[in-house]
């Protein structure tokens, strides 16, 4: 029985070639819109604002309005409640309340502000250090988890102890302590960003480490930064308060919150009134902090989509230089003696793997010549997706090329440093992800990202960036270009925004394009107008393309050659007429029987021709053919281990040892399994 080839979710990849970069002054993003209307939208967000604004405006004008100094004595009025001349009353020496809490004010608030900016500060740039690889995060991890064992309340005291009551000192050193468990908080997020497809975009378009961290990531944490810094600001001032209670505040006569409500606790039976004003203002200052934190928590992160992404971070070390070098130069000896032409793509026996364990892809060759378009062709888990990473050097965290070359432009891809592929991804070789959606940074325009993007790989100015970005939307199909360029990724469609994101793939002039699957979630009317937008960019600029998919009419569509992939291997490669008018391997076989664009509704047959199981997973892979488990052509021979043949037809190559009886039984099989109108449906409209 022929295998069942069934619809299943596209290998997932990292995005175009698109950056998104720090907004400039002046410049609102979707974050600051969302978290202001999400702030003032909540009644106790408002109230919050309005109470620490009006705080800090007293404390900051004391000095011209209060009634009083905060020294001033008034024996005759000890002890007093609220009266005309003392509004809040006064405390044990006569002095007025009201004076001493605003005076007061701005010292707490200042010094609780230390906290927040040390604490929050360092605590984000340890997770955005640490986020950068797996290395750096277990150190980091591990300073962190020794800070949150230390007993915070002995070290504050001990340094008390060592250089006296310096308030904004113990603040810093409280928000070094606080730093580990916002770090901790922080961490999760900035590694969630680092591995979104739009950072692996600006892989692409040449951003350094240090830029995508300020330009991608940091921004993408604003909302968590905001709420923890309200949060950490609150905590603060009861620290404060509590020091200054336990006699380890300002020193006398300077107020003090904490040292007020201290002095209010001694005279809770006979001036019960002293401690309400006090303490009534500090409770309000930490609701106020609170609620503020609270109202920007509804907030969802404008720049955190959430969503699963294959590309990631991965480390290439020596050793696996080393053995993609050796293995690749034995391949090449074998293969091809030949330098590749420059603009031509040759990839020799790529091996791909799990680092020290399981490979993925084995043995992969291929050739792209200049101004060609090659298909990657199977089901999902073959190995297509890993195969186009490499060739950018965005293999998943743990994965990396462990043998065979990729050969451009005299450089072996496959052993490159990441340096290297900084000054190649975007430039040489940029890519088209099949979810544009992901690839372009929700909290920037088209027009910022493109126009960035255009600035870097081609160094001009923002006058000519600008020029070339509405040249290269119009050359896409898009035609009101300056209107797109003013808007946000989530206020244009999936088509649109796949135009947009090949036109970021543009941006760098590149001489290779790796399409994975540009056209899956898009309808039929837009999957034919991006079809033929790559065909014309193809025939004007001189342009290759390698075109990862599922679906043989695009092959027959755009492709010059195909090489079809199972199970990690390629297993027929040749030209595309050649493949779809006399396949010679069985899994090519059975795919070209299951498509069902060939059909109208009129000829479709009851049932599509399947293919039963489905692709075993690397570790069960067996030492033979690949195939054989689901191929009812299979034999005692096919036990063996399979090498790419010749198949007859030019330069065309089939991984079967019964390729040949195949060439007929395979077409009787076509003629018995499905109606012979089918057949010549099929290979007319594919060779078309």
């Amino acid at each position: 029985m022929i295998p069942n080839v069934a619809p299943a979710p596209a290998d997932s990849a990292p995005a175009t070639a698109a950056a998104a970069v720090q907004p400039k002054s002046g410049q609102r993003t979707a974050f600051s819109k969302v978290s202001a209307s999400r702030l003032f939208a909540s009644p106790g967000g408002v109230a919050g604002v309005v109470w620490l604004a009006a705080l800090v405006v007293a404390s900051l004008t004391a000095q011209w309005w209060l009634p009083y100094k905060t020294e001033d004595q008034d024996f005759t009025a000890v002890l007093s409640g609220p009266t005309a001349a003392h509004w809040l009353g006064t405390d044990e020496l006569g002095r007025d309340l009201l004076s001493r809490i605003f005076a007061a004010a701005a010292g707490t608030l200042g010094t609780s502000l230390i906290t927040v900016i040390v604490g929050v500060g360092l605590g984000t740039v340890l997770a955005m250090v640490a986020a950068g690889g797996d290395r750096t995060e277990g150190a980091i991890s591990r300073v962190t988890e020794v800070m949150m064992s230390l007993p915070g309340t002995v070290i504050i005291l001990a340094v008390i102890g060592a250089v006296g009551t310096n308030i904004p000192l113990i603040m810093a050193i409280l928000g070094v302590l606080i730093s580990a468990g916002i770090y901790r908080v922080i961490l999760g997020q900035a590694k969630s960003l680092q591995s979104q497809l739009y950072v692996d975009a600006a892989k692409v378009d040449g951003v350094s480490t240090l830029g995508i961290s300020l330009r991608h990531v940091l921004p993408g944490l604003t909302n968590t930064i905001v709420v923890q810094s309200a949060l950490i600001f609150a905590v603060g001032m009861l620290i404060q308060a509590g020091l200054a209670f336990i006699g380890f505040g300002p020193p006398i006569p300077q107020p003090s919150w904490g040292g007020m409500i201290q002095g209010a606790s001694q005279h809770v039976y006979d001036a019960p009134w002293l401690m309400v004003p006090t303490g009534a203002v500090l409770a309000l200052t930490v609701l106020a902090a609170n609620a503020i934190g609270n109202a920007l928590g509804k907030s969802p992160n404008a720049g955190v989509s959430h969503l699963p992404s294959a590309a990631a971070r991965r480390q290439r070390g020596r050793v696996v230089a080393a053995a993609v070098a050796a293995t690749g130069a034995a391949a090449s000896a074998a293969d091809t003696g030949a330098i590749p032409a420059k603009g031509h793509l040759s990839v020799r026996g790529l091996s791909v793997g799990v680092d020290g364990g399981t490979p993925l892809v084995t043995g992969v060759s291929f050739d792209v010549e200049q101004g060609t378009v090659l298909g990657l062709v199977g089901e999902s888990g073959c190995g297509k997706t890993m195969t186009a990473l490499s060739l950018l050097g965005l293999l998943p965290a743990g994965v990396s090329a462990t043998g065979g070359q990729i050969l451009w432009n005299g450089k072996n891809l496959a052993a490159a440093t990441e340096r290297d592929m900084e000054g190649i991804r975007g430039r040489d070789i940029a890519l088209i992800s099949q979810e544009p959606m992901r690839a372009l940074d929700p909290m920037f325009t088209v027009g910022y990202q493109l126009t960035a993007a255009i600035r870097r790989l081609l160094k001009v100015g923002k006058a000519e960036a600008r020029a070339e970005a509405l040249s290269l939307l119009e050359k896409v199909g898009i035609v009101d270009a300056k209107r797109i360029l003013k808007t946000y990724p989530h206020q244009i469609s999936g088509g649109m925004a796949q135009r947009v994101a090949i036109a970021l793939a543009l941006s760098g002039r590149p001489r290779l394009l790796v399409a994975d699957e540009p056209t899956t979630a898009l309808d039929v009317t837009v999957q034919a107008e991006i079809l033929s937008l790559l065909r014309s960019l193809v025939k004007d600029s001189g342009m290759s393309v390698v075109m990862v998919t599922h679906d043989l009419g695009v092959v027959a569509d755009i492709c010059d050659n195909v090489a079809v992939m199972y199970a990690g291997q390629v297993v027929e490669s040749g030209r595309t007429a050649n493949i779809l008018d006399n396949p010679r391997h069985p899994y090519t076989l059975a795919l070209l029987a299951a498509d069902p664009h060939a059909n109208t509704a009129a000829d479709m047959p009851e049932r599509l021709a399947t293919i039963s199981g489905q692709v075993p997973q690397p570790k069960d892979w067996p030492t033979g053919c690949r195939f054989m488990a689901r191929c009812q052509f299979a034999g005692s021979a096919c036990a063996a281990p399979v090498p790419l043949l010749s198949s007859g037809s030019e330069d065309g190559l089939v991984r079967c040892v019964k390729a040949d009886e195949l060439a007929v039984e395979g077409l009787e099989w076509l003629a018995t399994e499905v109606p012979t109108h089918h057949v010549m449906k099929i290979v007319e409209k594919d060779l078309a």
